[in-house]
């Protein structure tokens, strides 16, 4: 069954450099991998910052417009694609979640409030002082990443660390910094989905493997998400379904069946009730 490509960081290194960690200018970038404006999906975080330039960004199914200033941070497995001005210009990394936790144990990279839910706006914008600073930190992290000095890669972490330390203060209010146990049973439940969500559909399989009734899982959603927890599923097999409808060689049948629907027509019947538009309709649209 032939998917979106889901690339990893040693398919960006030209040269055999850290597999956990890949750092450039973003027109650099650009330059070398033009196949990053197609759709796909990857198996680690990217954080970018555009300095110059405009354009479109699609991370799954969601548009959000480029200009100076803008700032994303996505999670493994989110779909995405660019449409960009010839102008483009700024800043990318990637990173393993691997390669961040195990340096800072104390702390995991889900902490980050941007990071901590993947219903959480992967976008955020930045004035022109606080571009100069993580500017700043970037053009550092990339004389780090390239001089291949001693202790490089702990002075990159630190740096990427104060990165998203500087990011957080404008993504949320101090007031929302405080994680609530209901945050951590949501994480718990987002992980738990993402393994299962194609064969367990009901929201007592979630509640009863995170140890808590039915009815506090869905206050947590409804607190948190403003959504019950068989919302929740069916969004995310939604997702799934719009990602595999991208690729022309599977049919809707076959994509049903990958979700865990043996009956089409139920199937359908759930995606249009979701999207407005039946999954062939959906096939037709310019991504």
């Amino acid at each position: 069954m032939k998917l979106l490509p889901v690339y990893n960081i040693s398919q960006f290194q030209e040269a055999e450099t850290s597999k956990h960690l890949y750092c450039n200018r973003f027109k650099e970038h650009l330059r070398t991998h033009p196949f990053i404006e197609k759709p796909h999906r990857h198996d680690f975080h990217l954080l970018v910052i555009f300095t110059k330039g405009s354009g479109t960004h699609v991370v799954d199914f969601n548009t959000f417009e480029i200009s100076a200033g803008s700032v994303f941070v996505l999670q493994p497995g989110h779909m995405h694609h660019w449409d960009l001005s010839k102008d483009i210009d700024g800043y990318i990394l990637f990173h393993s979640k691997e390669f961040y936790n195990i340096h800072f144990r104390h702390k995991q990279i889900n902490d980050y409030p941007f990071y901590f839910s993947t219903y959480n706006t992967p976008k955020l914008i930045l004035n022109k002082k606080q571009i100069q600073v993580i500017s700043s930190f970037f053009e550092t992290i990339l004389t780090e990443y390239t001089s291949k000095a001693l202790f490089g890669e702990h002075a990159v972490l630190n740096l990427l660390d104060l990165i998203y330390i500087e990011l957080s203060r404008h993504y949320i209010t101090p007031t929302q910094l405080q994680i609530k146990r209901s945050h951590t049973i949501l994480r718990s439940f987002e992980v738990l989905l993402e393994q299962f969500y194609k064969h367990e559909k009901k929201p007592s399989f979630y509640a009863s493997n995170l140890n808590i009734t039915l009815k506090h899982l869905n206050r947590i959603c409804k607190e948190t998400l403003q959504k019950t927890a068989t919302i929740v599923i069916t969004d995310r097999i939604i997702l799934e379904a719009k990602r595999m409808l991208l690729t022309p060689d599977l049919s809707v049948n076959e994509i049903a069946n990958h979700l865990g629907y043996e009956d089409y027509s139920y199937f359908s019947r759930l995606f249009k009730q979701k999207t407005n538009q039946t999954p062939s309709e959906f096939r037709r649209l310019d991504f």
